[in-house]
This record gives C-alpha cells, structure tokens and sequence, in this order.
C-alpha cells in the first residue's frame, strides 16, 4: 500500500548514441575486450574508467581496432566515421565514465602560441622532438609524430596518457594549457618554413650532426686529393 509506484531501475538506460555504440562495439571490439567492456587477459585490457578521450583517440587516429599484438599500436587510416567513433566514446563513457573531451574540433583558438611553445618544450619535447616529429623510446616503442594529429586527438592524449605516454590531467595542465600547447603545434610546428633551408625530418642534433659529419668527410677527401695532385 505504501510502496512508490515507480521503482527504481537497476540500471538507468543508455543515450542513444551509446546504444549506437554498444552495436558497433558488440561487432568489432568484444573479442578483445570482452562483454561490458570488462577486457579479455591476453587480448585486451578492460575499458571500464578510461573515459570516451581514450576511446577517441585510438579509434579516430586508426590505432583500434588492433590488427595484431605488437609492442605499439601505429596509426593508420581509420576503420570508423567520426560519427560512429563518437558512439563508441559515449557507450564506454555511459559505461563506466572516465574522462571527456570539450565540444568542437578547434580547441586551440583560444591559445597562446608563445605559451604552449614553452609547455611543449618542458613537457613534450623530450619524446616527441621539438619538431614534433617523434622519436624512438625502450622495449620497441616510440613517440609518435604529431603531425598528423587533430585538435581532438592531441587533447585527448594528453587526457588518457595513450602508451608511454603520461596522463595529463586537469591537474598538471590545465584547459587552457592545453589550447596554449595544441596552439603551438597547430600554428607553428606545423607551418615552420624552415628558413634555414633543408630540415633534414627535424629530428634535431642526431642527422645533423651525421650531415655534417658525412659533408665533412667528403671534403676533407677532396681536399686531401687536391693537395696531393698539387704537390
């Protein structure tokens, strides 16, 4: 007599975008990570907390679905539409929360280029060059270039620390930090004329120094042969 007339529900039900993603998860993603999402040992970790930044930035840059087991996922041509990898982050998002991405694909229009130059040379430049063009690191895996990458993309990695990579979270940067960093990526690492002439893949002091040592020894040999033929 005295019972509410609504219970309350188990479960509250999902969006319909994370039911949307829930169909595509159950097709391409539940052989490795299991049902719910909960990981398969051996195959794939569980996805529960890693937040629809996570899940973005390995599907939109083309890293999952995961071909093989290696000791890096690589970057290729994505098997889903923005659309589609949008479903999927709030399936995983509704389902076990973790962190979120702002609204909109320019999140750097309000960053501070001078700014985010010094943030990425003390927080990014040790493993992604100051280039951006990445670089080698143990154990077989490396620091990707950032070139390719997409406002979205950049800020969710800095969100979910992909890898070796780590997390930085509101805490360590905070939102507008991260503009200031991904507006120094976009408008100047990624349009540097490179007035000095040829860039050599900006990899910095490693080709440089085997340039100079290579044009060096070169014409230290002519040298030596003009010398000779002279004397």
């Amino acid at each position: 007599l005295f019972a509410p007339g609504a219970q309350a529900q188990d479960a509250p039900p999902m969006s319909s975008a994370a039911a949307e993603g829930k169909a595509l998860f159950d097709v391409s993603c539940v052989t490795c990570h299991g049902r719910n999402a909960q990981g398969v040992e051996g195959r794939g970790p569980s996805l529960i907390g890693v937040g629809a930044a996570s899940v973005e930035f390995q599907v939109s840059s083309g890293r999952m679905p995961l071909p093989r087991q290696e000791a890096q996922a690589h970057r290729k041509p994505p098997l889903f539409t923005d659309e589609q990898t949008r479903q999927l982050a709030q399936y995983i998002q509704e389902l076990g929360g973790g962190p979120e991405l702002p609204e909109g694909t320019n999140l750097h229009s309000d960053g501070d280029v001078a700014t985010g130059g010094e943030l990425f040379r003390i927080n990014c430049s040790q493993c992604h060059a100051f280039g951006a063009g990445g670089g080698a690191l143990s154990s077989g895996k490396f620091a990707p270039s950032l070139r390719p990458a997409s406002d979205r993309q950049i800020y969710a990695a800095m969100l979910s620390g992909p890898q070796n990579m780590p997390v930085f979270g509101d805490n360590q940067l905070r939102p507008e930090q991260k503009a200031d960093i991904i507006a120094y990526i976009q408008e100047t690492l990624k349009h540097d004329q490179d007035p000095g002439g040829f860039n050599l893949g900006r990899y910095g002091p490693s080709t440089e120094g085997l340039a100079i040592f290579l044009v060096g020894i070169v014409a230290l040999v002519f040298a030596s042969l003009w010398i000779a033929g002279k004397s």
